[in-house]
């Protein structure tokens, strides 16, 4: 086989340095090729109907091996450096190869030879050794056979796919676990010592499973199929093998294409010469093809940005290289999305287009990757040279967030504008009581009989009233005392420390019938749980859930949701009969209410917002902002008449939104951002203090989000400020994302839990480490923010 000199791909004038084609052998290349083998600096390929060839990186120099009387069809390195050892399988023979022993025979003029460990087993379509070197697991056929490395000796067979096995890995952390995937569709669990089966899946796709992985540091499986399909299982044993994932990497190309055509679009055509979106953009009338993984590889992504100060995600996440048939993939395993494409079509001065066959190093050598890939349709095997930094950063400049975005906080960092909507509040222009009238107790004094200044007319000329009279039957004024934060507030520290409630402790039932509950929300000293209810009512329990409540009745429609104030006095409720009511604690009478004049849709969503001095109110496709006063006293005629005030500030509509779905704000601190998602699909970002959007996500999730759970934080913890840019969005069928407002990314993606069809709801712990989930089998799902926990508890 002929070799060619090194060409780097200039295909693209910012990419010209990402992929680099170090050698070229064109010869006959077997056609039962299914598994070429990288490690560190060394490529294992056949080079002709029985030879192997060898190829140091690092030196150019081949390595020639014969031994192999039929066709080479699969390559494997081991796992340890020293010594280096290489497997290959035939139809007839499997050869272990000693790199070192083989390289210091020839250098004597000799012939090397390797070690022949099964003989006859059929077509081999994968090989792998152990994680100490010591076995062999070969693929052949329907069946496994696990060989020892040293002599000729079968140590187990394996038997119970209906198909060839396409792929097999050892489990490091279990001992003697083995977990292959087979064109069956199905994988399985094997404990190789007793060649026993372990566990095995059902059938998971329409199409033959390719490529295996196992994620050492997640404990979870990554397979992929030839369609262009992902899925991820989770190998703990609490689990029960449940599948965590399933990623379809068409749809995740094509999002990226878009990101780049509208990046492209902004910029200029002139100054976007990526070639991603012409590439995977297909033309009308094209014929869609099937996207094969050929490989699954660990990637050193964050490895090679640990010297830089801005790195695109956190350091605990897991990437992995995708090696299909067009190109490669970098997928990251937090949120499920691309960081890199690289298209071997996009780079003029690759020889291949289209491979069959892919193998990657597992790490980065300053920054350099080297790839393996046979062509399809020629006989001929190239060496890329990637270099990752490079790749990532061209495809990043694309679409990262722009300046204003990433100055985007939380926590209200600069002071209010003086044309800020937040500037126009009621409380500021109400005049309080007056110092004479303070603590003065009422006495009768020298008036009218009536007790007023005025003695107005009998009223026979005034129009009747309309409304009937409705009598005071609230008379249990004591009962408010219990209320009383300062009597009943804990001044207890939150236990840091602490694993998340998993411990069953009370259920009540709220009412005598089944009543479906739309909301729940805790105060914030956490003494008491506000419910909103679908037959009218808001009730609120003690945090023990006693079954002494108060009822708060007086809406004409399911309650869609309820807030607390930060002070813990008021209660604020939003219903389906297109009212607000803000309801005062103590004496369960709504202190302001406002009609069905005021809305023209029905109030979904309600809450105060800059520690209570607005409230919030989503209405259709806008939501607006109230400034409002509230005043509980009674005049002795017009004792029902409203002294309370409320003013609309503004109006913020959303952009493209038939209506807001979920919306949410800090209370607990100033904060000038407010947080609203859309029936578009949408997230948008709104600052009160411009009083205008600064910040649109579009397609968020595959599906509308129905809730929005801010990181909040408690005045019973501390968290680091950075904590509070952290928010959580979740939609049915599509699991629950976090996001970062600095950046405006998915950062970590959660999925599991069953959530197909319901709006299930989501919160967030006040130490902000865990996050908990309801799902459609009636389970709830736990989990850390770093993903690593998953307790799915009854």
């Amino acid at each position: 086989m002929e070799g060619a000199g090194a060409r780097c791909g200039a295909g693209r004038s910012r990419g010209a340095d990402v992929v680099c084609e170090k050698r070229v052998f064109k010869g006959k290349v077997p056609e039962p090729l299914f598994q070429l083998a990288c490690s560190h600096h060394h490529c294992a390929f056949p080079v002709s109907r029985n030879e192997l060839c060898v190829w140091n990186a690092a030196t150019a120099q081949p390595l020639y091996l014969s031994g192999h009387h039929y066709s080479v069809s699969a390559l494997s390195f081991g796992s340890k450096i020293n010594p280096l050892l290489v497997c290959s399988a035939s139809h007839e023979c499997v050869i272990v190869w000693n790199l070192d022993e083989c390289t210091q025979k020839v250098q004597e003029g000799f012939t090397p030879r390797g070690i022949v460990i099964g003989t006859l087993l059929g077509m081999v379509l994968h090989v792998r050794f152990s994680p100490d070197d010591q076995q062999v697991a070969v693929c052949a056929g329907n069946q496994i056979y696990m060989l020892s490395a040293k002599n000729e000796a079968i140590l187990a067979e394996m038997h119970g796919h209906v198909a060839p096995v396409t792929a097999a890995e050892f489990c490091t952390w279990e001992k003697s676990m083995l977990i292959s995937v087979s064109e069956d569709r199905t994988f399985k669990v094997w404990d190789y010592s007793t060649s026993q089966l372990i566990y095995q899946s059902g059938i998971i796709t329409a199409f033959p499973l390719l490529s295996l992985l196992i994620d050492e540091e997640n404990k979870q499986i990554i397979t992929g199929c030839t369609e262009g399909q992902l899925w991820i299982f989770s190998v703990i044993s609490e689990h029960n093998y449940r599948c965590i994932a399933h990623i379809d990497l068409k749809k995740e190309q094509e999002k990226v294409c878009k990101k780049v055509w509208k990046s492209g679009k902004e910029i200029g055509e002139g100054q976007n010469n990526s070639k991603l979106c012409k590439t995977d953009m297909r033309p009308e009338g094209s014929v869609e093809t099937s996207l094969p993984i050929l490989l699954i590889e660990h990637c050193d992504f964050f490895v090679c940005f640990h010297n830089e100060e801005n790195t695109y995600s956190s350091q605990n996440t897991s990437y992995f290289w995708i090696g299909t048939s067009t190109g490669l993939l970098i997928i990251n395993l937090a949120n499920f999305e691309l960081e890199a494409v690289l298209s071997y079509r996009d780079y003029s001065d690759l020889s291949i287009r289209i491979a069959r066959s892919c193998a990657l190093t597992r790490k980065a050598a300053n920054g350099k990757v080297l790839c393996l890939i046979a062509s399809m349709f020629e006989d001929m095997i190239a060496v890329l040279e990637v270099k990752l930094p490079a790749l990532v950063r061209t495809q990043h400049s694309d679409f990262l967030p722009c300046e204003n975005e990433k100055s985007l906080s939380v926590i209200a960092r600069g002071t209010l504008l003086a044309n800020s909507p937040l500037c126009k509040n009621l409380k500021k222009n109400m005049r309080g009581p007056s110092s004479k009238t303070l603590g003065v107790k009422n006495t009768v004094k020298d008036k009218p009989l009536v007790f007023h200044n005025k003695i107005k007319s009998s009223g026979y000329t005034a129009a009747p009233h309309m409304t009937m009279f409705s009598p005071n039957t609230n008379l249990k004024k004591k009962e408010a005392s219990k209320w009383k934060t300062s009597c009943k507030c804990k001044n207890k520290d939150y236990p840091l420390e602490s694993y998340p409630p998993i411990k069953y402790e009370k259920e009540i039932s709220v009412t005598c019938k089944p009543t479906p509950i739309f909301c729940v929300q805790y105060s914030g000293d956490g003494e008491r749980l506000a419910c909103g209810l679908a037959d009218k009512t808001v009730l609120v329990f003690n945090s023990n859930l006693t079954d002494v409540h108060d009822v708060f009745s007086g809406h004409d429609g399911a309650v869609n949701s309820v807030g607390w104030s930060h002070d813990r006095k008021w209660l604020v409720s939003a219903s389906e009969d297109r009212t607000l009511r803000v309801w005062s604690v103590y004496n369960k009478e709504p202190a302001l209410i406002l009609g069905k004049e005021k809305f023209h849709k029905t109030a979904r969503f309600a809450q105060f917002y800059f520690i209570d001095t607005f409230i919030l109110l989503c209405c259709g496709a806008e939501f607006h902002l109230l400034s409002f006063h509230l005043d509980t006293t009674k005049d002795d005629l017009k004792r029902y008449k409203q002294r309370s005030v409320c003013k609309l500030v503004q109006k913020f509509p959303m952009t493209s939104a038939m209506e807001i779905t979920s919306l949410s704000a800090v209370n607990e601190f100033y904060s000038y951002i407010v947080l609203t998602a859309g029936s578009n699909r949408a997230l948008e970002v709104f600052d009160l203090n411009v009083g205008c959007s600064t910040a649109v996500i579009q397609e968020a999730h595959v599906r509308s989000v129905h809730q929005i759970c801010q990181n909040k934080g408690s005045s019973f913890t501390t968290q680091q400020p950075e904590a509070y840019n952290l928010f959580l969005t979740t939609a049915a069928g599509d699991g629950i994302k976090l996001w970062d407002l600095r950046t405006l990314r998915c950062e970590r993606r959660f999925e599991g839990h069953s959530s197909r069809c319901y709006p299930c709801g989501i919160a967030v712990s006040p130490c902000g480490r865990f996050i908990a989930s309801g799902s459609d089998d009636k389970y709830l799902t736990t989990a850390t923010l770093d993903g690593k926990l998953r307790l799915f508890l009854p």
